[in-house]
């Protein structure tokens, strides 16, 4: 539980505010990482394929699993997937086994969103003018609930990965002269300027 609750004050101070997605992210991430019996990333250890999408609080849920897993968009170890689901799949590079990870469907619809959190959200309100009242049981409720709840953990399975090494080698485009990684120059020029 300790673990947890770090991962909760980091969680909380990297995603700006207290909502109910992001600890849900937090604890289907570290029901993954048990599962496949991997640590947090310290680089590119694990690679995270977030379901999640856009506009909706797959985003918050999305910025736990970051949290916990250490899949980064700046490690690029992380894809999304724009299927609007609370659901991913995270594998281990080194062995490719992987698990997904989903909420509940019953978790989802009863419990989460007939939430006066959610119905505040709904109408308008900012997730940080949410009042403590209501946010905090939420979030407690989240954190201390048996996670067979409200996530279903799929079984293990295999994927293959591309491995590949990162590029170190940059030089200037030859149309609009910013430095770039060769890796995305052809014949010279920039993908920004060939597009």
């Amino acid at each position: 539980m300790c673990e947890l609750k770090e991962l909760v004050e980091v969680g909380m101070k990297f995603h700006g505010h207290k909502c109910p997605a992001m600890p849900l992210g937090l604890r289907a991430a570290i029901a993954a990482m048990r599962v496949l019996g991997v640590e947090k990333a310290q680089d590119k250890e694990l690679y995270l394929i977030s379901e999640t999408g856009k506009g909706h609080a797959a985003g918050c849920f999305l910025d736990g699993l970051m949290v916990a897993t250490g899949c980064t968009y700046g490690k690029s170890n992380i894809e999304k997937k724009y299927y609007n689901k609370m659901a991913f799949t995270l594998v281990e590079r080194a062995t490719g086994k992987a698990v997904r990870v989903r909420l509940k469907d019953e978790f989802f619809k009863n419990l989460l969103f007939k939430s006066p959190f959610v119905k505040l959200r709904k109408d308008g309100v900012p997730p940080q003018d949410v009042p403590a009242e209501i946010a905090d049981p939420l979030v407690e409720k989240v954190l201390s609930m048996p996670e067979e709840m409200f996530l279903e953990i799929g079984e293990m399975t295999k994927i293959d990965l591309p491995q590949g090494k990162g590029c170190f080698d940059a030089e200037p485009c030859a149309k609009c002269g910013e430095m770039t990684f060769t890796n995305k120059l052809e014949n010279g020029i920039c993908e920004a300027c060939r597009s």
